[in-house]
């Protein structure tokens, strides 16, 4: 309020000082150009070009008002054409991310086709059809996103290759894949796409020529890396124990996959452990024992130990004396309690066997063990217990099967 009386104040004393000013004097303007000559006093100039300006914008105003009327009324005015697209991209992307694919592709497509930076709203219209399983049209719309934007070849060039790989188009997306790589023999999520890729093919001899690669450009983290390392030559072994050279499998082919290890890697229980089970699948069971004996007296390992008991040594008895010295410094583990329980059924040890056994299923309920248990019972005459046992290790065996995850279908 007391703003208002100020404001109100302000304006009588202008108002005052200008009627002062008018009365002292009136003032005289004269414009005179050639034929035209304009002659009034000063104030009643000032007051025209108040007008003038009044009247200037008031039909300034007048005509943005009719232009804006024309915009909101004209369905093709730049307006509307804005707000379709903006429409058609909230709409797309809220049907791309809630799988109504045939909407999604329709919008965002009209979006691409209107907007000055489509990338993302092809991509987007590309998945939507390539869901519906519109393979060509999906990479028609790659191909228009590639026209419309040339620079982000890259891009749309991994975005197909996903593409490809969900559709179950494994060989074309390894063709895209490499030949991205050629071309950006660093860019980190290309590399990335071929080690995934060539996982699920099974081409572990690629993701072993690739493994360079990830470690140089850091495209995993280490912990991952070295696990990634593991699993590839592990799973090389076993392809080489199944590769045909000159019309037989493998023992060659195993033993030179073996060989093309680092020392250090060569030691890693996990590479040890998948070398003698495949030595003991190709029937090379003494060599077998001999990598898992002095891999265990390097370090011992409870996966190592439970393989022992499987393989047969040329020498029965020194492979029992060797386990049971491990198990002075290892008493409670029940992996080797199995291994030394089979040995001794090896031997024909049979009270040694039983106790051993025993001792396993004491520490842990075990499916293997119920199992030779059982056998060892059955011989021995003890048919009630040892089809209890076989029970047991059934029910064991289920448990087991439940509680690992189904495999995922390969999508069609």
């Amino acid at each position: 309020m007391k703003r208002l009386y100020v404001i109100l104040f302000l304006v009588i004393a202008a108002a005052a000082v200008l009627g002062l000013a008018i009365a002292e004097h009136s003032g005289y303007v004269l414009i005179a150009y050639k034929s035209f000559r304009y002659e009034s006093s000063l104030w009643a100039t000032l007051a025209l070009v108040a007008v003038l300006w009044l009247v200037f914008w008031g039909i300034k105003a007048l005509i943005e008002l009719v232009t804006t009327s024309g915009g909101v009324v004209n369905p093709w005015s730049r307006r509307n054409r804005s707000r379709r697209v903006q429409v058609a991209i909230e709409h797309g992307q809220l049907d791309l991310a809630e799988g109504r694919w045939a909407s999604a592709q329709r919008h965002l497509h009209r979006a691409a086709e209107a907007e000055r930076q489509p990338l993302l709203y092809y991509l987007g219209a590309a998945r939507a059809a390539n869901e519906q399983g519109h393979y060509e049209e999906c990479d028609k719309l790659l191909e228009r996103a590639l026209d419309r934007q040339p620079q982000a070849e890259l891009a749309i060039a991994l975005s197909h290759a996903q593409l490809q790989t969900d559709r179950g188009d494994t060989d074309g997306a390894l063709a895209t894949l490499e030949a991205m790589h050629e071309r950006h023999p660093h860019n980190v999520q290309t590399l990335r796409q071929l080690q995934r890729l060539h996982q699920q093919r099974g081409d572990w001899s690629a993701v072993i020529r690739l493994l360079p690669e990830l470690r140089k450009d850091k495209v995993l983290p280490a912990a991952e890396l070295i696990e990634l390392e593991r699993r590839a030559w592990g799973e090389n072994l076993s392809l080489a124990a199944h590769r045909e050279e000159d019309g037989t499998v493998g023992l060659q082919s195993l033993t030179r996959a073996w060989q093309q290890l680092s020392n250090a890697q060569r030691q890693e229980p996990q590479l040890v452990l998948a070398y003698a089970e495949q030595l003991r699948q190709l029937g090379a069971q003494a060599e077998a024992e001999e990598i898992l004996r002095a891999a265990l007296k390097r370090k011992y390992d409870s996966h190592l130990a439970r393989l022992y008991g499987l393989v047969r040594g040329s020498d029965p008895a020194r492979q029992l004396q060797t386990a049971e010295g491990w198990l002075k410094d290892h008493p409670a583990d029940p992996s080797l309690l199995l291994t030394l329980g089979r040995l001794c059924l090896q031997s024909s040890l049979w009270g040694k066997a039983r106790d051993y056994l025993e001792s396993s299923l004491r520490l842990q309920r075990n499916p293997e063990a119920c199992a030779e248990l059982a056998r060892l019972l059955a011989q021995l005459g003890d048919t009630e217990r040892s089809n209890q046992l076989f029970q047991e290790g059934l029910g064991l065996l289920d448990e087991r099967l439940l509680a690992a995850p189904l495999p995922v279908p390969a999508r069609v």
